[in-house]
């Protein structure tokens, strides 16, 4: 298996940095955090145009026809420069959700929409226990005779406010099927209610009373999403781990030019072993997750059985996180808890990713099942 970059993905890699350290330094972080919306629409359009929103969206659909390597390599540079977008929930998990489930009208109809920027979409999953495992969802898609009925309330929908429809995952009836059902977010009956968040990071709850859903906006078979829902959310929870490589990547970084400048004791404090130590458990962890998540996405792209392999990657990117957050913090010393020092713009960030598609808790136990434990 090569995990060698391709000369492409490499000029991906350079170019993304260079905008993201133009367009997207800490001080526009900072003011999005107080922003109604939580990304710059701006910015957004942007990104359309560099052909980052359909990256990995097949070229006849719209997009760039790449991989899921690709949208590693863009992940960590988003990931290095905190940008706030509904990049991940809209372009990446729902783009794939439609993708993996939808029929050639669907395919059509959304797709195009999504890798240009003009429409964008959130997976209403997690329910009131924020359990993010699909078998716990109670809401429910009653059969009507014009389509279905949708009745179910949803929390932790990042980027609600902003989004011009939801794709609800609900119970097929009294079934234990799932039914993936594109919800229009104006509708009168859908209320959406802001929830107070770290870093105020856009989500809110959802709530769907009787919501109707034309038949045509019923992704793949009613009752038979969950296949679908899986492969999407795994891809997605990839893309989660490349944010989370890059955004620990960028705190070893800073901590090492820190601990070259900082002096005590008459000399600069990475001259001495416990710093160093520091960064290099950090620098081990950074390349550890790292290459466990290209790993999985090879074996993804390959067709191999990856659930496993991915589980594991969540798990050691959530640990890389909290390792940076752990020794950014404890290098940079009394000043990184400051809301002015930039270090707790990337713990805060942390705190999000670690527990976004599945927490550490949750894919632990997802390997032990896989094994059959």
């Amino acid at each position: 298996m090569d995990l060698a970059l391709t000369q492409g993905q490499e000029m991906l890699r350079r170019s993304a940095r260079e905008f993201l350290e133009a367009e997207c330094p800490t001080t526009l972080v900072r003011e999005l955090e107080v922003s109604d919306i939580g990304y710059s629409s701006e910015l957004w359009g942007r990104m359309a145009g560099l052909g980052w929103l359909g990256l990995a969206l097949p070229v006849e659909h719209g997009g760039e026809g790449g991989n899921l390597i690709d949208q590693l390599v863009l992940a960590e540079e988003v990931g290095r420069a905190l940008l706030p977008s509904p990049l991940l929930t809209s372009s990446i998990l729902c783009g794939q959700l439609i993708l993996k489930a939808g029929n050639s009208s669907q395919l059509s109809g959304f797709l195009p929409n999504l890798a240009q920027g003009k429409t964008i979409m959130s997976l209403a999953l997690s329910e009131a226990s924020g359990d993010f495992n699909p078998g716990q969802v109670s809401a429910v898609a009653s059969p009507r005779d014009d389509g279905y009925a949708v009745s179910g309330a949803k929390t932790f929908v990042p980027y609600a406010v902003s989004a011009d429809f939801f794709i609800c995952v609900a119970r097929n009836g009294d079934s234990q099927g799932l039914t993936l059902a594109i919800i229009e977010a104006n509708s009168p009956r859908v209320t959406v209610t802001p929830l107070k968040s770290i870093a105020n990071f856009s989500q809110a709850q959802v709530e769907f009373r009787d919501a109707t859903v034309p038949r045509e906006n019923i992704l793949g078979v009613a009752g038979s999403g969950g296949k679908s829902l899986l492969q999407a959310l795994e891809w997605a929870t990839l893309v989660q781990c490349g944010e989370m490589v890059g955004r620990a990547q960028k705190i070893l970084e800073m901590v090492v030019d820190y601990s070259k400048s900082r002096i005590q004791f008459g000399r600069p404090i990475g001259t001495f072993q416990a710093i160093q130590h520091q960064c290099a458990d950090l620098r081990v962890a950074v390349d550890v997750a790292q290459t466990l998540t290209y790993r999985a996405a090879c074996s993804l792209i390959e067709g191999l059985p990856c659930s496993e392999e991915i589980a594991i990657a969540k798990a050691a990117a959530d640990e890389v996180s909290r390792l940076s957050t752990v020794t950014g913090h404890g290098i940079y010393a009394g000043i990184s808890y400051t809301v002015e020092h930039d270090m707790q713009l990337y713990s805060a960030r942390n705190k999000l990713a670690e527990a976004n598609l599945g927490n550490t808790v949750y894919h632990i136990d997802r390997i032990a099942r896989l094994m059959g434990l």
